[in-house]
């Protein structure tokens, strides 16, 4: 087209007449700069290579090659089971032998840094202004705090681009589909989560990858580019691009250096990519490859044995000549050859095929000392794994290009790999557990990573929830920060079953209900209390019924339980009593246990007044606290059932009647939409006795379609397993919270849970406070240090000597 307006400017080109005299002057100056385009770009725009970014995540590049971005999350590798590793490997290996020679593919890490004040913004807790913002600043200073000690200055994201030629991008697109389609679904195989960007992001991704070095933000939306002659590359181009030697460039305010990875050694480590990408530094690691066919690839190694051959045949002959033995021969030559004819094994019977890599690595500095400086730890990471990262001289504008997520490879450097060559490269090092959610809560920091653990439970397919580990190892302290937590970020409510009265300085700071349980208090809660929402249908009565029975189970004991005739008898006087309290609901209507034995006393049956007898005591005698009215504030958002001075003969009784008044409110906070927290300290007691466990696995099973989010407080797994019944609660609890556990309950953990012995070494002899907490299908190792100078801290101990010396300062 340059040289069409060259020959027509020497022609003295002559303008349709048709034209009005502005279309003329637009045609002269496109002519006048289409004779200034010499091909070398002058503006930042000009050096961005696509052509054109269409809004479904499309982009062209020259006029005939459409590529496409999907981002996939991280999985953990290095802390999987080695039989994992290796199944991981192979479905790599297979994900890789997926793309064909008409595909290239390009793998992209980003090592990022993070706009500090966004993030200090993402995690702060805003105000209520419910006579609490003091604590929420506390705690958003905690995270702020947490934050600096890790390493949240990187944000790590990881891409995987693919490009096809195609003669239009209606033939392109179908084809395009088809081939994102196959990828995720091979993702899916290997338990990654991924998903396909679009034009916008694209463009985001790009725009922060040119402004490494600055805040601009990426302010962008199609609209901007009707009638304005602005296109995209002008909403993601630094201000500059400056190229001064051969070995560095600096790209608006930060200074980068691209490289190769030279790939020497034969034999590589799985660690080099996660070392790589493990550098504390603004980075970005990208793999170009581009399959070969199959048929070429055999070819051209067949053609290298006879070449290799012919040099032997030669070498043989000057050896005759020479007078020596002609089995001695240079020994590179004997090693190619033995090489090659491995190779070519490889390619015909082994599932092998052949890829051309191009590994490229780009360092950045804000200054040029750091960039060096940043050059040099890399450089180390490449020996350590008997490679060399070479500096791409002269061509660092192509290798920073080609670092793009666009799948275009401008350098032409490649290293011939196998499939499984080529998958030691594994792209899957440890998962980060940060989500940005509005009710995420803080659980620590990742220890492998030190990144902020910050997870919303709710998000899980199942909230329901575990916290383990032995005597001191933290697990009231964590239950408690995940209460505050919930408390100052979500609308939650929080019901606590309290059997070692430690929760009640955490509840009555945040102005909750303490609710004292036993003989002597005159805290009283009414077992009989029912709500029209307490059960899925329109017979809450038939669901309090089952409560009901598994109380008097309780009362009346015995190895057998209740005989039938019992279990009819006081189903019978249930719904009769509340029958009578239906006919005028009020609330000094709601009946009482003393209602029910009443109601035994008059039946004909002995059984009956064998009950009532067995009931006599809870209602007329000593032990009749559960036999008045509700007197205390059910209502309140965090409520605390303290339960520790019930006797022996009324703690199984109290754990089962508080687990149905949390049935009660989970129940009536489903009507209005809000979830409800239910924490169970030393949930160990409940699995003791059949009722109360069978009571607990029930809450397991239902509470998350009502809304509920239950989470356990023990140390005895093995309770746990007790039954097959019991062991639902394991797999209906999609978050674990493991602290340092005993050695039979480790065993029984790794066994239960999958758990690799480096995993395990977490929760062996670890402090307070460290462990490896599960989120759905992640597993990692945490570590919370939790500073002891704030308020938080000093109603959330459960060290004796730290209470007695805050008691001390109260005073």
């Amino acid at each position: 087209m340059i040289s069409l307006f060259k020959k027509q400017e020497k022609r003295d080109f002559k303008m349709p007449a048709n034209l009005t005299r502005a279309e003329q002057k637009e045609i002269r100056e496109i002519i006048k700069n289409a004779q200034k385009n010499d091909g070398i770009p002058r503006t930042a725009q000009q050096s961005i290579p696509f052509d054109r970014m269409f809004q479904d995540g499309i982009c062209r590049i020259g006029t005939d090659y459409y590529t496409k971005t999907i981002q996939f999350q991280d999985i953990n590798y290095q802390l999987a089971l080695q039989e994992d590793k290796t199944e991981i490997f192979e479905e790599w290996c297979a994900f890789l032998n997926f793309f064909d020679s008409s595909v290239h593919f390009e793998l992209s890490f980003m090592n990022m840094a993070t706009d500090i004040d966004d993030f200090r913004t993402s995690i702060a807790i805003p105000h209520a202004k419910d006579g609490f913002d003091s604590v929420r600043d506390e705690y958003s200073t905690m995270l702020f705090h947490q934050m600096e000690a890790g390493n949240n200055g990187l944000t790590k994201t990881k891409f995987l681009t693919f490009g096809i030629h195609a003669d239009s991008m209606r033939a392109a697109k179908p084809r395009i589909i088809h081939i994102e389609t196959d990828i995720l679904n091979n993702f899916k195989r290997l338990g990654v989560q991924a998903k396909i960007l679009n034009g916008k992001e694209r463009l985001a991704l790009m725009h922060q990858q040119f402004h490494m070095g600055d805040r601009d933000k990426f302010n962008f939306d199609w609209k901007y580019l009707l009638g304005s002659g602005l296109t995209v590359k002008d909403f993601i181009a630094p201000s500059s691009f400056n190229f001064p030697n051969g070995k560095k460039f600096q790209m608006g305010n930060i200074y980068g250096a691209m490289s190769f990875l030279s790939i020497d050694a034969s034999d590589i480590s799985d660690r080099m990519l996660a070392d790589f990408l493990n550098m504390e530094s603004s980075q970005i690691v990208t793999m170009h490859i581009q399959s070969v066919d199959q048929n070429e690839a055999i070819k051209t190694v067949k053609h290298t044995i006879t070449e290799l051959d012919r040099s032997k045949i030669e070498e043989q002959k000057k050896a005759v000549r020479a007078g020596y033995d002609m089995d001695i021969i240079p020994s590179d030559l004997a090693t190619f050859g033995n090489d090659a004819k491995d190779l070519l094994k490889e390619l015909q019977s082994q599932n092998e095929r052949m890829f051309l890599l191009t590994f490229l690595v780009m360092n950045t500095g804000h200054t040029e000392q750091e960039l060096e400086n940043n050059v040099f730890q890399a450089k180390s990471i490449a020996q350590k794994h008997n490679c060399n990262l070479v500096r791409l001289d002269f061509q660092q504008e192509q290798g920073l290009m080609s670092s793009l997520p666009l799948a275009q490879n401008l350098i032409e450097i490649q290293r011939g790999m196998t499939t499984s060559s080529t998958a030691i490269f594994v792209p899957f090092t440890t998962q980060e557990l940060f989500q940005a959610g509005d009710e995420s809560l803080y659980y620590g920091l990742n220890a492998l990573s030190n990144n902020l653990i910050m997870v919303d439970r709710k998000l899980l397919k199942n909230p329901n929830g575990l916290i383990l580990g032995t005597p001191g190892s933290g697990k009231s302290f964590a239950a408690k920060r995940e209460i505050a937590n919930a408390f100052l970020v979500t609308d939650d409510d929080v019901i606590i079953s309290d059997p070692e009265a430690e929760y009640a300085p955490l509840v009555e700071r945040f102005g909750g209900q303490v609710i004292k349980i036993s003989t002597t208090s005159t805290q009283y809660i009414n077992p009989m209390d029912i709500n029209n929402n307490y059960s899925d249908d329109d017979d809450p009565v038939s669901l309090k019924a089952e409560f009901l029975l598994s109380l008097c189970e309780l009362i009346v004991g015995g190895k057998e339980g209740l005989l039938p005739v019992e279990k009819t008898v006081i189903d019978r006087c249930i719904r009769k009593v509340y029958r009578d309290y239906y006919e005028n609901p009020v609330p000094e209507n709601m009946p009482l246990l003393e209602d029910l034995y009443n109601e035994l006393l008059k039946q004909d049956e002995a059984e009956a007044r064998h009950v009532a007898t067995a009931l006599e005591i809870y209602v007329k005698g000593s032990l009749n606290i559960f036999n008045h009215r509700t007197n205390v504030d059910i209502t309140n958002r965090i409520v605390c059932f303290d339960i520790k001075d019930l006797g022996k003969q009324l703690k199984k009784i109290g754990m089962l009647i508080v687990q149905d008044q949390v049935w009660g409110r989970v129940s009536s906070n489903r009507s209005e939409g809000r979830s409800t927290r239910y924490y169970l300290d030393e949930m160990h007691l409940l699995l003791k006795e059949e009722q109360t466990a069978a009571y607990t696995v029930e809450i397991w099973k239902r509470f998350r379609k009502w809304g509920g989010i239950p989470t356990g407080i023990t140390q005895n797994v093995k309770d746990l397993l007790a039954s097959k019944e019991v062991e639902n609660i394991f797999e209906n609890s999609d978050f674990v919270y493991m602290l340092n556990q005993a050695v039979g309950d480790r065993q029984i953990l790794a066994k239960q849970l999958n758990i690799s012995p480096h995993q395990l070494s977490y929760v062996t002899h670890s402090g307070a406070g460290e462990g490896l907490i599960f989120y759905g299908n992640v597993i990692l190792p945490f570590v919370d240090r939790f500073p002891t100078d704030i308020e938080l801290y000093r109603i959330m101990t459960t060290r004796l000597s730290e209470i007695t010396e805050a008691k001390k300062e109260e005073k």
